[in-house]
């Protein structure tokens, strides 16, 4: 039996723990907290710790912030814990813009302030500088976190300002932002269009763009994180006779959509993309309409060989599904920005 050196033995083991355990083993000692420092343990523990059952929810509402275990078993939540949030802000203030393992993105909405946040580590940078970037205004702008071939984490920040459409990146490895070339219809600078939060799938990050009137033109905008191209894709094939909604997710590294239609009730399809085309998964069954005024409330979707259709802490119904493709939670958001999401606990670091 070939003996292991001491530290490939705790590397091993303390990659799989949970983040909060590696934050207490830091302490340990001077050699356990350099190694639990490294980039290449973050990065292994963050990719051994992308499992379904280490996915949290986290909800604010306007006094307290919470933390709950999924108990996929009964499709329920565990016990809360109340999270502190590290950082100044106002009652009913934090917007949740974007994630991605384990990274929140947010935004204060008394300041308009951007911000990157780790909550189970509490860490947290401010992406605002004095030149005006890393500031959001809601209903104008969309974000996107990514990461790049290097292992850099970005965001990608769309801004609409008196008629003009700009895009930033910013980089957490040298902390700066700058300005990418962005080529699009002059049309999408108007406020009738609807810009989500970026999805990223495969080493590309996906907007969908929706036009607030019945019979508006809908699409999809596509971002190439390497070679930091754009392109516009089609929306799936779906009825134009009402309000439609297009919301992405990431199963599997397969971009699916869960699209949404309907006027005064709306209705829902789930679509996978394949190429640079939409092929449904789901015809939905016939289901208790959804009217549109709790359909702005809904948090999550639920796919482990059903699918529910929940708001915040309460199931509305349950789709049966032919298919087991998925155990996982999936966040979904009305245009206005998450008021929870779908996290998994990681140690990775907000900054450098």
């Amino acid at each position: 039996m070939v003996d292991l050196p001491v530290h490939t033995i705790v590397f091993e083991i303390l990659t799989r723990v949970p983040a909060k355990d590696v934050g207490r083993s830091k302490s340990v000692c001077k050699q356990w907290y350099a190694l639990l420092s490294t980039q290449d343990f973050v990065r292994i523990h963050c990719s051994r710790s992308l499992v379904s059952s280490n996915q949290r929810v986290l909800l604010i509402d306007d006094l307290t912030c919470s933390v709950h275990p999924i108990i996929f078993q009964s499709n329920d939540y565990g016990p809360s814990s109340i999270v502190t949030f590290p950082f100044h802000h106002q009652n009913n203030d934090v917007l949740i813009l974007s994630h991605l393992n384990g990274l929140l993105c947010v935004c204060l909405n008394h300041t308009y302030e951007l911000l990157l946040w780790n909550p189970p580590t509490t860490a947290f940078k401010h992406l605002s500088t004095p030149d005006s970037h890393g500031f959001y205004i809601n209903n104008l702008d969309a974000i996107g976190l990514y990461v790049d071939a290097d292992d850099d984490y970005k965001v990608l920040h769309i801004k609409r300002r008196s008629g003009v459409l700009g895009v930033y990146v910013y980089s957490r490895d040298v902390d700066s932002w700058r300005n990418i070339p962005f080529i699009t219809r002059q049309e999408y600078l108007s406020p009738h269009f609807n810009c989500s939060a970026g999805t990223f799938c495969g080493g590309t990050l996906y907007f969908t763009v929706c036009e607030c009137w019945i019979g508006g033109t809908n699409v999809v905008i596509c971002f190439d994180v390497n070679s930091e191209q754009f392109k516009e894709i089609s929306f799936p094939p779906v009825p134009s006779t009402g309000m439609v909604q297009g919301v992405l997710v990431n199963v599997k590294n397969e971009l699916h959509m869960f699209a949404s239609t309907g006027m005064f009730e709306m209705t829902i399809d789930l679509w996978t993309l394949q190429g640079d085309y939409w092929i449904k998964v789901l015809s939905c069954p016939p289901i208790p309409p959804i009217s549109l005024s709790l359909w702005c409330d809904i948090t999550h979707y639920v796919t482990n060989g059903n699918w529910f259709v929940m708001t915040k802490l309460r199931k509305l119904f349950t789709i049966e599904m032919d298919m087991k493709p998925f155990e996982c939670f999936y966040p979904v958001t009305w245009f206005r920005g998450f008021k929870g999401a779908v996290f998994v606990e990681t140690i990775v670091s907000p900054s450098i």
